[in-house]
């Protein structure tokens, strides 16, 4: 376990320590909140300091506190971050209307703290475009939110800015457009041993908000520094989780001491986490089955056998798909989303077996959607995964499961067929 630097009050006027400040706000959390990671609780200290600094960034990253089950201490984590963030907005429940309006007229962008976040986006709420578009739209700079204002015919359409900061909490999880744009803290039930000091607002709030109010001191010293900066990612953070993390880095980079260091570990760790627990789509959950538990290497199969092997999948959505099994019409349809090598739809070919011509797929169809879709197959690295292809075995071995083989005698595909028929 990381323990904090012993805190190091500034004089009355001068200039605040960066990381002795972020090491009394990671107190403050640790008095309340038990998070399941270290690396959460540098996070959300990263994140509180980074609201009062949102206008030297071009995107915001949301922070969600999740967890299967009530009584977690999501509630409680919001709570403690809204005493820590500049012009808090508690919006339990708030429709999309109110929210881009708050954001849009007020003279201080809020930071909004949206609890309960469940009740909107969970499997009883049914789908709020409205909100989901806000909530992604005000990550980025610069992308508003369009509407018709007026009465009658006298309307007009008008743009209303989005870009605020966001914290969210609520049971189960997010759609994945919100995922993708938030660091991700899976909250937990504590155990027996682990203890928390209970909060008293009237108390505990202004302990808060004291800190909040040097934090916000903080951020007018170092803001020309962090206005423009690009801090150096950890390697092979790119894309999205790069967007999410440069502005909590860029605050470490500023507060100097151990923080850069341990704020890229944190970066890394909770990526991995957040990867770990992600379901993915059904479309990378049916292209990576097909990759470890069907053609286990093979270079062809025949629909009926892919079909068997997919239902034949302990924990697997397969039976079930629209109120059925899985088909081959479904099959086709989902598979047709993806493209191979040469950026044509995924698609069955024939496969000669024996007399008889049979409908199946080619891994060699498979494999560039494999490597840009899939996790790394088991047993291997991320890097060994992109830059090595997925390997075939020779036709021999298409079927080697005997069960199937016996059911669909016909399915197995002629040892003669030449490695041109393979690859047409």
């Amino acid at each position: 376990m990381t323990t904090p630097k012993k805190p190091q009050r500034a004089g009355a006027g001068a200039p605040e320590d960066g990381a002795a400040l972020l090491n009394e706000v990671e107190a403050f959390h640790r008095r309340f909140n038990v998070f399941p990671l270290e690396a959460a609780y540098v996070a959300v200290t990263l994140w509180d300091a980074h609201a009062h600094l949102l206008d030297c960034f071009d995107s915001t990253p949301r922070i969600a506190f999740l967890s299967p089950e009530p009584g977690s201490g999501k509630s409680r984590a919001l709570e403690i971050v809204e005493t820590l963030v500049p012009n808090r907005m508690v919006a339990a429940q708030a429709s999309a209307s109110a929210m881009f309006r708050a954001v849009g007229a007020s003279d201080t962008r809020p930071t909004i703290l949206f609890d309960e976040v469940d009740t909107v986006f969970g499997p009883k709420a049914g789908e709020n475009e409205q909100l989901r578009g806000f909530l992604n739209a005000g990550h980025r700079r610069g992308v508003g939110m369009w509407r018709c204002v007026g009465d009658g015919a006298n309307q007009t359409v008008q743009e209303f800015p989005s870009f605020c900061a966001v914290a969210m909490a609520g049971l189960g999880s997010l759609p994945d457009t919100i995922l993708t744009r938030s660091v991700i803290i899976r909250m937990r039930r504590r155990a027996p041993n682990e203890t928390v000091e209970s909060y008293r607002q009237r108390t505990h709030q202004k302990q808060g908000n004291a800190l909040r109010d040097r934090l916000a001191a903080w951020a007018e010293q170092v803001r020309e520094r962090v206005e423009g900066a690009w801090p150096e990612m950890p390697e092979g953070v790119t894309d999205r989780p790069a967007d999410v993390w440069e502005p909590l880095l860029a605050v470490a980079d500023a507060a100097g001491g151990d923080w850069p260091e341990r704020a890229r570990a944190a970066c890394v760790e909770l990526i991995l986490a957040a990867k770990q627990d992600d379901t993915a789509s059904i479309g990378i959950r049916l292209l990576t089955d097909l990759r470890d538990h069907v053609f286990q290497g093979a270079d062809r199969l025949p629909t009926v056998v892919i079909l068997d092997r997919l239902l034949a999948l302990d924990d697997a959505p397969w039976d079930d798909i629209e109120g059925k099994p899985m088909t081959s019409r479904m099959l086709s349809r989902m598979l047709r989303e993806y493209v191979t090598a040469d950026n044509k739809p995924i698609a069955a070919r024939n496969i000669k077996s024996g007399g008889s011509v049979l409908k199946g797929y080619y891994a060699s169809d498979l494999n560039d959607a494999w490597t840009r879709y899939c996790p790394p197959p088991p047993g291997k690295s991320a890097t060994s995964a992109t830059e090595a292809a997925i390997p075939g075995v020779t036709s021999e071995n298409a079927v080697a499961d005997t069960s199937v083989s016996s059911r669909y005698p016909s399915a197995t595909p002629s040892t003669s067929a030449t490695p041109a028929t393979a690859a047409r």
